[in-house]
């Protein structure tokens, strides 16, 4: 059965369209859009009505740590300690932990604006390292925390084979990631067979980084991986990490993967925080998403991205939650351009004569490029696509009396939480009257993991 809906205006493909019929089939697709339409026999929403933001690029588990970096220690601060401080966290985690912390993180990511999860998955053995007698275990987990919250699922099984460029064996908290291409592509034949048709279920294959995986295995995972999937990396995100790809190779890290694989609409570079001139341009020439992070990159401490050129050159961006220390879409679109400013002086850096509405800009670029890397037809309000749509509280002050990209201003840059309160992933009510239903007993559940993982 197909069900109505009203939005007093909404955002669509082609711009911002008032009393908006949004039509969502019994598969959670759309069916159809027709602006200008009186709302006879609709459920009429709340408020104006966005599409769904997807969160490109996530490592759940780390959710739970959030607070455990956070004092000085001897030596120095840096992402390099941090690293040390994760790898000892994971020495308590098991599947059922992994699945009640992303249960809580998905509720967190929905009630934020996002409606995908692209999950970077890297945390695939036991405490010793050794692979659980099922090896998808931890991909169970990670599944089954998002089934509880509602929100769809990219999965992303990680190529982790080395603990730098020098080619090191993995130590340590290292050796719960350690996946070759052959175990990855295995992973996915798993995953992929009870994932089925479920159109809000999507694959992935991500090489941890260049330092985690040598030239071969890069090509042996890239060759092996089906031509539809996306393809993940970290990339640039640190000024060491810079600084050994050169000493290793006489090669900057975006480079030197352009050097290996190429580049294409298929790759995500998730941080690619630090490039030289010619890497920005061929970046943003490539048709490769940006999997920018601003929360996460400015709480390790890694540097900001070039912005300007990267929107200058028609480069494509997402946005991603990475460890989960913010849980905001608004606020991280909001992160993204206030750190630009702070090094430019100058405001308003990511508009054009083009687009002026720097908020408009932002949450555009963010959903296209977020369902690119997703690999699932999202992102926009049209027919075919996903129902995956956020409905605002007209009530609210934040955006009084606004319309257009003028409330996606308010929403992004103005003050408080963005006043979102309900959200739709693939047809279904997930969050209700701001709330999610099951926030309560998910809850719970986390802060008994937490209680026995802080013991």
């Amino acid at each position: 059965m197909t069900a109505a809906y009203h939005a007093p205006q909404a955002l669509l493909p082609d711009g911002w369209a008032r009393d908006v019929r949004l039509e969502v089939g019994a598969d959670g697709s759309i069916v159809a859009v027709r602006p200008g339409d009186a709302g006879e026999g609709c459920e009429r929403l709340a408020g104006a009505v966005l599409p769904g933001m997807p969160d490109l690029h996530c490592h759940a588990f780390q959710r739970a740590m959030a607070g455990l970096a956070q004092r000085l220690e001897p030596g120095e601060a840096s992402f390099w300690t941090w690293r040390e401080t994760m790898y000892r966290f994971l020495e308590r985690l098991e599947p059922e932990d992994v699945a009640a912390i992303a249960a809580q993180l998905y509720v967190e990511l929905l009630e934020g604006g996002y409606t995908t999860v692209v999950e970077f998955h890297y945390l695939h053995h036991d405490r010793d390292g050794r692979p659980y007698a099922d090896p998808a275990s931890m991909a169970w987990a990670v599944d089954e925390g998002a089934r509880r919250a509602g929100i769809a699922l990219t999965l992303l099984p990680v190529v982790y084979l080395t603990g730098g460029f020098d080619g090191r064996a993995l130590e340590g908290g290292q050796r719960r990631f350690r996946l070759d291409p052959a175990g990855a592509l295995d992973l996915l034949d798993r995953v992929g067979e009870r994932f089925g048709d479920d159109p809000d279920r999507a694959l992935g294959l991500a090489p941890h980084s260049l330092r985690a995986v040598p030239p071969a295995a890069l090509a042996e995972a890239v060759r092996g991986a089906a031509p539809s999937l996306p393809l993940h990396i970290h990339v640039a995100e640190q000024v060491r990490e810079v600084r050994d790809c050169l000493e290793a190779t006489a090669r900057r890290p975006l480079a030197r993967l352009a050097d290996l694989v190429g580049l294409s609409e298929r790759w995500c570079l998730v941080h690619a925080t630090h490039l030289d001139d010619d890497e920005a341009l061929l970046l943003a020439g490539s048709g490769a998403v940006a999997g920018l992070c601003p929360t996460t990159e400015a709480d390790l401490g890694d540097g900001l991205f070039r912005l300007p050129e990267h929107l200058e050159g028609g480069g494509r961006l997402g946005i991603g939650s990475d460890s989960n220390v913010g849980t905001d879409a608004f606020a991280e679109l909001r992160l993204l351009e206030y750190g630009q400013r702070l090094t430019s002086l100058r405001r308003l850096v990511a508009a054009s004569a083009a687009e002026p509405s720097t908020g408009g800009r932002l949450w555009r670029a963010a959903l296209a490029g977020g369902a690119q890397a997703s690999g699932r037809p999202i992102g926009r309000l049209a027919p075919g696509l996903r129902a995956d749509l956020l409905v605002l509280d007209g009530a609210s002050p934040i955006h009084a009396g606004l319309a257009g990209d003028r409330l996606l201003d308010a929403l992004i840059f103005g003050p408080g939480r963005a006043p979102i309160r309900d959200v739709m992933v693939g047809g279904r009510w997930v969050v209700r009257d701001g709330l999610h239903p099951r926030r309560a007993a998910i809850g719970a559940a986390y802060r008994s993991v937490l209680a026995r993982l802080l013991a």
